[in-house]
């Protein structure tokens, strides 16, 4: 067996140059190189493959079966040659590549509808999603882990670049029968003897439920129970296990289908927004830059749509009743 691992590509197209042209003249002229360099790279492969490569016949040059044999070789190889050109200028154009998306739990509920919709547009990227809770995607962006990262709070600790995707209301929500739901007249007192139920430490939707409480309460103990995820607490509430501070984002579809209801009280809904963030200290890739001009662009037209609220009841003078 012939050993070709000292074939070269130049080798290999002289002699295709040579049997499509006619003669050694022409593949000159083709390869802009001097007819002796093409003799020489011809010379080099007979003696590589200890064989004929082609003979001339009543219609000119012939390929013998080994020139047949490398031949097609060599057109592969163009092949895969010119293919990898084209994804390097894809590349580079940022038509292709990878990023990595970090995005906090509660954005789970449109996050995969946002990469769907980038997919979509830019087949040639792809996007590495993550979902963890606050505390883990702080970790990941301290190390670097993630070329954005989607959350609602970014940290005052980093230097980051930072755009507002859209809003991210914050809802009081309890099962459809509770005694306070629907109503418009509810006050920080009619709180007080309800269970909350929350996410675990670490979490935004955790830090936000304290906050809120400490301000309803006015140093009130209330009774508090942790809960893993968003979709325990939803399950939970919807049994009458308690009420729950939750991204109105996560309860769009209970909300709509009246599996959950809202408690309207002063200073709800909680407004916060959407950041889409970079590490500043870390340069963006084409695809990052694409997939943040793609999100920016559409604003917040992936996040879910809510139920519009009930309109609160008023006096006889129409003045809205509050606590």
């Amino acid at each position: 067996m012939s050993d070709l691992r000292g074939l070269s590509l130049r080798q290999l197209r002289a002699l295709a140059a040579t049997i499509h042209t006619g003669s050694v003249t022409n593949a000159a002229k083709r390869l802009s190189v001097t007819p002796p360099a093409i003799a020489a790279q011809l010379k080099g492969l007979e003696d590589a493959v200890g064989a004929s490569l082609y003979v001339r016949g009543p219609d000119g040059l012939e390929p013998t079966p080994v020139g047949r044999e490398l031949i097609a070789a060599a057109n592969e190889i163009d092949a895969v040659v010119s293919g990898c050109a084209h994804r390097i200028a894809a590349l580079n154009a940022g038509a292709e590549g990878s990023l990595d998306l970090g995005v906090v739990s509660t954005g789970k509920y449109f996050a995969p509808r946002l990469v769907a919709a980038f997919r979509e547009a830019h087949p040639g990227i792809h996007v590495h999603l993550s979902i963890g809770n606050r505390g883990e995607l702080l970790e990941a962006l301290y190390r670097r882990e993630y070329d954005l990262a989607v959350m609602g709070r970014p940290p005052a600790d980093l230097a980051v670049e930072r755009d507002v995707l859209g809003e991210h209301p914050y809802v009081l929500i309890a099962p459809p029968g509770h005694r306070l739901a629907g109503r418009h007249d509810v006050t920080a007192e009619d709180l007080r003897h309800e269970a909350f139920l929350t996410r675990e430490q670490g979490s935004g939707t955790r830090s936000l439920t304290a906050a809120f409480l400490d301000g309803v309460g006015d140093g009130w103990a209330f009774d508090v129970s942790e809960m893993g995820t968003n979709e325990t607490i939803k399950q939970a509430v919807m049994a009458g296990l308690g009420m729950a501070i939750i991204s109105a984002h996560t309860v769009h579809t209970e909300l709509a289908d009246g599996k959950l209801a809202t408690v309207p009280l002063p200073g709800l809904p909680i407004m916060r927004h959407w950041f889409l963030i970079r590490r500043t200290d870390r340069e963006a890739t084409t695809a990052t830059r694409i997939f943040r001009d793609f999100v920016v662009r559409h604003g917040g037209s992936f996040l879910p749509r809510l139920p519009a609220p009930a309109p609160p009841a008023t006096d006889t003078q129409g003045a809205i009743k509050s606590a």
